[in-house]
């Protein structure tokens, strides 16, 4: 899988202690590369980065990247040929606590990696994620398209779309020619290792852990909900495609989402969630003074499906059971190595069988 490009490689994964990035960590690892993080300290108790033990099995770098002289100096001593670039403040409610603290890691943040990779000539492939929420939403039904406007009028959604137009700037300015870079935008992602505050499972989690009643403010609003492995997978498949002698021609924006069954309320993910724990409540008290989010949001893949043919693996149904399963095995107190290493070996599985490149 993915040809073995990233054997014996040095790659650096910034948010490596995050949710996503933990994931990405280890899926890595098991491809034989030399990995190395650059973050700050998890910010959750029971953390994945943790459970998985990490910070044993990569080179960790604990820092800021709003601290352009900390990016560098690891830039600079791990001479990576891959970077993946996942570190962010990557939560809606919280920038509207804190907009300045969001912009200046997500936009700031990114100025600063781009520079770093800029005087780093190791740097040969780059994988810079930024979010859904880049473009502009104007709730229509069908799925944005890499060419449709970025924008946000939320703090967190323009932060993303301001990013993604910094390493626009950066890349027909500095980076073209000299490095295979590309931007990505996933939906929301589930799955196993997410302590997140403000986020569905988690709090739901947290809900049925304690007993207690799982309350939602937004039962209707829709996401394109996937399995963390979802896009994951698609970032090592761009990452391996930019590496190839032809890899100019994915030098570009990708949208990597769920199929359409998988557009489901918030309401519906909430009862499969119980329904998987094996009991819970559930009660919905909207509140009208509440910041805006989003309301419907969906992605259009159509250019991964024809130029990477990418596609998910796995569906809807299969993300949610995945997701459920790995916290009620935490909860018994399982092996999170073992258990969180079963998942990406049976996703493997799936993307074989089913021809995948």
């Amino acid at each position: 899988m993915f040809d073995g490009v990233y054997r014996g490689k040095r790659v650096l994964v910034t948010g490596h202690t995050g949710f996503k990035g933990s994931w990405l960590s280890a899926w890595l690892l098991t491809l034989g590369a030399e990995v190395s993080g650059f973050a700050l300290a998890p910010a959750y108790p029971n953390s994945h980065f943790e459970l998985l033990n990490l910070k044993d099995h990569v080179r960790h770098f604990e820092g800021d990247l709003r601290d352009s002289e900390a990016i560098s100096r690891v830039m600079a001593e791990v001479k990576p040929e891959f970077v993946f670039h996942l570190a962010a403040q990557a939560l809606v409610r919280p920038a509207y606590a804190d907009p300045k603290g969001t912009f200046d890691t997500n936009i700031g943040g990114a100025v600063n990696l781009l520079e770093a990779i800029r005087g780093t000539e190791s740097v040969q492939t780059l994988v810079f994620i930024t979010s859904d929420k880049c473009y502009r939403n104007v709730d229509w039904e069908w799925g944005y398209r890499e060419t449709d406007i970025l924008g946000g009028r939320d703090p967190y959604s323009a932060s993303k779309g301001c990013a993604e137009i910094v390493f626009d700037a950066y890349w027909h300015s500095f980076l073209k020619g000299k490095i295979r870079a590309a931007t990505t935008r996933a939906g929301n992602v589930i799955g196993g290792g997410d302590w997140a505050k403000d986020r569905l499972i988690p709090d739901c989690i947290r809900f049925l852990k304690a007993g207690e009643t799982i309350v939602i403010r937004s039962p209707d609003a829709t996401r394109p909900w996937q399995h963390v492995l979802e896009p994951l997978g698609a970032y090592l498949l761009l990452g391996r495609r930019l590496s190839r002698a032809d890899g100019e021609q994915y030098c570009r924006s990708w949208n990597f989402g769920p199929g359409h069954g998988a557009n489901q309320t918030v309401e519906k993910v909430v009862r499969h969630v119980i329904e998987l724990w094996g009991g819970g409540d559930l009660a919905v008290h909207r509140d009208p003074g509440a910041p805006h989010e989003d309301h419907w949001l969906q992605l259009n893949t159509d250019r991964a499906n024809h130029y990477l043919h990418w596609e998910p693996v796995w569906a809807y149904t299969n993300s949610i059971t995945e997701t459920v399963r790995w916290y009620r095995e935490w909860d018994g107190g399982a092996n999170i190595s073992v258990l969180s290493q079963s998942q990406i070996a049976a996703y493997m599985k799936a993307w074989r069988e089913l021809g995948r490149p």
